[in-house]
């Protein structure tokens, strides 16, 4: 019999990592009845099958606690919905910083910021080497926006180590030819980049972005300014960590439109950080058009989320098509898989035809069966 177990790594012990944790232990707790379950059978998987064992940070309020305490330490913020998870006996293992600590964040109250470990720091075989003998299949990277050389280093770790990798963050590595054909010709499948969130500001933005088409409406500029209150949004208060989250939510819209907007008529990322918001993020997004005979129409909308369970939801898809990947043996960038769920996929699609294309790569038989 087929285990259905899902050997899962997190590089990133952050509000995030929080909510996919507290997502498992929740969805086995209440199964289908769990309430905004996203695909409760994905190929034959549950969410509850995605198991944690093995899990890497940086920040030394985190390293070497067991994953269920350290999921509820400082600097994390997020909302606590299911208190006990049950993963006691995964210990937070000692990552390595490189830029993954910007320099505007270790000038922060710690309360909000990170506390990086000084000393310790663990080299590449030394992540490899708790990745295989954790068994992990696949690994999350969860790592700060900005963080493109800790990436980098965590996906050839993930290559390294033979696991597969699911990149959550606006750092091209699916959607990058190099990176896919590394994961190519190691033979392990890698999904991304850049979550979309369940219910989150750049889903709702391309639905009204594709319903001005649908309608006929001319759509001339639009934009989408974000605050919020937890570590992502105080290390992006650092503007040159942005390129990548703004090309990533910018390029995202612009793909759901009839006709791209002109750079200037388009503007879409973080704004600011406001520290008492905490894990929830308010989106405000405006669109300016024409319907017929050019009469004008705006459209204005505020949206308030709490920010990581909307990730984690996403999260536990991604890695259970990681796992149908490897059941059957595909390699490189999974863009059937990845369109739905990410933001900056390898291939962009309507997000009706990218829910199609999901639902088809689940549901086909693994290659021994067909």
């Amino acid at each position: 019999m087929q285990d259905r177990q899902i050997k899962t790594a997190i590089f990133g012990i952050g509000n995030c990592a929080s909510s996919l944790v507290q997502g498992i232990a929740y969805c086995r707790q209440h199964g289908e009845d769990a309430i905004g379950m996203l695909f409760p059978d994905l190929g034959g998987y549950a969410p509850g099958d995605v198991e944690i064992v093995a899990a890497f940070d940086v920040d030394r309020r985190k390293v070497g606690k067991p994953l269920s305490e350290a999921i509820f330490s400082k600097p994390n913020n997020t909302l606590v919905f299911q208190p006990q998870t049950g993963f006691d006996a995964v210990p937070v293992s000692p990552g390595a910083i490189l830029d993954g600590v910007s320099a505007s964040m270790r000038n922060q109250p710690a309360e909000d910021s990170f506390l990086p470990i000084e000393a310790g720091e663990a080299t590449r075989e030394e992540v490899v080497a708790v990745l295989k003998s954790s068994g992990a299949e696949v690994a999350i990277n969860f790592l700060p926006v900005g963080s493109i050389e800790a990436t980098e280093f965590y996906a050839q770790c993930a290559i390294d180590a033979g696991v597969a990798f699911v990149n959550a963050i606006p750092v091209f590595i699916a959607s990058s030819d190099k990176w896919a054909l590394k994961f190519k010709e190691a033979g392990l499948p890698v999904l991304g980049d850049d979550f979309k969130a369940q219910m989150g500001a750049t889903i709702v933005h391309r639905a009204l972005v594709e319903l001005f088409g649908m309608r006929g409406a001319a759509l001339d500029r639009t934009y989408q300014l974000n605050v919020g209150g937890n570590t992502d949004f105080l290390n992006m208060t650092d503007q040159n960590r942005l390129l990548m989250k703004r090309e990533s939510k910018t390029e995202s819209v612009q793909s759901a439109a009839v006709n791209r907007f002109a750079d200037g008529d388009v503007r879409i990322g973080p704004s600011d950080y406001v520290s008492w918001l905490d894990d929830r993020k308010v989106a405000f997004i405006r669109l300016e058009g024409k319907l017929f005979g050019g009469a004008p129409v705006n459209v204005e909308l505020r949206l308030d989320v709490e920010d990581s369970p909307n990730a984690a939801i996403m999260a536990l898809a991604a890695i259970r098509c990681a796992r149908i990947a490897l059941d059957r043996k595909l390699s490189g960038a999974l863009s059937e898989a990845s369109a739905f769920i990410f933001k900056h996929p390898p291939v962009q699609a309507k997000d009706h035809e990218a829910h199609r294309m999901l639902q088809d790569f689940a549901a086909q038989l693994p290659a021994s069966a067909e």
